[in-house]
Protein backbone atom coordinates (compact mmCIF):
# COMPACT_ATOMS: atom_id res chain seq x y z
CA UNK A 1 0.00 0.00 0.00
CA UNK A 2 1.41 3.35 -1.01
CA UNK A 3 2.31 6.30 1.65
CA UNK A 4 -0.69 7.93 0.17
CA UNK A 5 -3.26 5.14 0.62
CA UNK A 6 -2.09 4.42 4.33
CA UNK A 7 -2.73 8.09 4.76
CA UNK A 8 -5.98 8.31 3.50
CA UNK A 9 -7.07 5.12 5.22
CA UNK A 10 -5.64 6.86 8.67
CA UNK A 11 -7.76 9.96 8.00
CA UNK A 12 -11.16 8.15 7.20
CA UNK A 13 -10.50 6.01 10.21
CA UNK A 14 -9.71 8.71 12.21
CA UNK A 15 -12.91 10.17 11.07
CA UNK A 16 -15.47 7.17 11.69
CA UNK A 17 -13.85 7.06 15.14
CA UNK A 18 -14.85 10.80 15.98
CA UNK A 19 -17.82 10.45 14.49
CA UNK A 20 -18.64 7.06 16.89
CA UNK A 21 -17.75 9.02 20.12
CA UNK A 22 -19.68 12.30 18.92
CA UNK A 23 -22.86 9.70 18.68
CA UNK A 24 -21.70 8.06 22.07
CA UNK A 25 -21.67 11.36 24.13
CA UNK A 26 -25.43 12.25 23.08
CA UNK A 27 -26.29 8.47 23.77
CA UNK A 28 -26.89 7.87 20.09
CA UNK A 29 -24.88 4.63 19.19
CA UNK A 30 -24.88 1.27 21.85
CA UNK A 31 -21.91 0.36 23.97
CA UNK A 32 -21.75 -3.22 22.20
CA UNK A 33 -21.64 -1.02 18.85
CA UNK A 34 -18.74 1.24 20.05
CA UNK A 35 -17.16 -1.34 21.33
CA UNK A 36 -16.80 -2.74 17.48
CA UNK A 37 -15.76 0.46 15.96
CA UNK A 38 -13.22 1.13 18.57
CA UNK A 39 -11.84 -2.46 17.57
CA UNK A 40 -12.60 -1.91 13.82
CA UNK A 41 -10.71 2.06 14.43
CA UNK A 42 -7.86 1.24 15.74
CA UNK A 43 -4.62 0.14 14.27
CA UNK A 44 -3.36 -3.35 14.95
CA UNK A 45 0.05 -3.75 17.38
CA UNK A 46 2.92 -5.14 15.86
CA UNK A 47 3.23 -8.99 17.15
CA UNK A 48 6.68 -10.41 17.92
CA UNK A 49 7.56 -14.06 17.50
CA UNK A 50 6.52 -14.33 21.03
CA UNK A 51 3.09 -12.44 20.82
CA UNK A 52 2.03 -14.63 18.06
CA UNK A 53 2.93 -17.81 19.76
CA UNK A 54 1.10 -17.06 23.39
CA UNK A 55 -2.13 -16.25 21.27
CA UNK A 56 -1.93 -19.04 19.04
CA UNK A 57 -0.99 -21.72 22.49
CA UNK A 58 -2.72 -19.94 24.70
CA UNK A 59 -5.83 -18.26 23.48
CA UNK A 60 -6.89 -20.14 20.59
CA UNK A 61 -5.10 -23.45 21.44
CA UNK A 62 -4.87 -24.71 18.45
CA UNK A 63 -1.61 -25.79 16.66
CA UNK A 64 -0.03 -23.61 14.10
CA UNK A 65 -1.69 -25.15 10.52
CA UNK A 66 -5.11 -24.56 12.18
CA UNK A 67 -4.25 -20.57 13.12
CA UNK A 68 -3.05 -20.62 9.39
CA UNK A 69 -6.21 -22.32 8.47
CA UNK A 70 -8.35 -19.87 10.42
CA UNK A 71 -6.49 -16.82 9.55
CA UNK A 72 -6.23 -17.89 5.79
CA UNK A 73 -2.52 -17.48 5.45
CA UNK A 74 0.37 -20.18 4.60
CA UNK A 75 1.52 -22.53 7.17
CA UNK A 76 5.11 -20.97 6.40
CA UNK A 77 3.38 -17.68 7.48
CA UNK A 78 2.99 -18.37 10.91
CA UNK A 79 5.79 -20.32 10.94
CA UNK A 80 7.78 -17.47 9.98
CA UNK A 81 6.02 -15.08 12.87
CA UNK A 82 6.61 -17.32 15.39
CA UNK A 83 10.71 -17.52 14.28
CA UNK A 84 12.60 -14.61 15.56
CA UNK A 85 15.15 -15.06 12.86
CA UNK A 86 12.94 -15.15 10.01
CA UNK A 87 11.92 -11.07 10.67
CA UNK A 88 8.06 -11.75 9.85
CA UNK A 89 5.42 -10.17 11.21
CA UNK A 90 1.40 -10.35 10.86
CA UNK A 91 0.47 -7.27 9.40
CA UNK A 92 -3.31 -5.99 7.51
CA UNK A 93 -6.17 -8.43 7.89
CA UNK A 94 -4.52 -10.86 9.61
CA UNK A 95 -2.34 -8.51 12.37
CA UNK A 96 -6.42 -7.42 12.74
CA UNK A 97 -7.81 -11.03 13.36
CA UNK A 98 -5.11 -12.16 15.69
CA UNK A 99 -6.01 -8.59 17.99
CA UNK A 100 -10.01 -10.28 17.66
CA UNK A 101 -8.39 -13.58 19.07
CA UNK A 102 -6.05 -12.31 21.51
CA UNK A 103 -8.94 -10.06 23.18
CA UNK A 104 -11.98 -12.09 22.11
CA UNK A 105 -10.78 -15.51 21.85
CA UNK A 106 -11.16 -17.52 18.83
CA UNK A 107 -14.77 -17.80 18.90
CA UNK A 108 -14.84 -14.30 18.06
CA UNK A 109 -14.20 -15.23 14.35
CA UNK A 110 -14.82 -18.91 14.00
CA UNK A 111 -18.70 -19.38 13.94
Amino acid sequence: MTLKKQAEKSRVLNEMMEMAVALDRHGLIMKQDMAKMKLICQKPPEYTPEKVTYIRVEKAKVSQSVLASVLNVSLSFVQKWESASSGKHPNGAAAKLLQLIEKKGLEAIVA
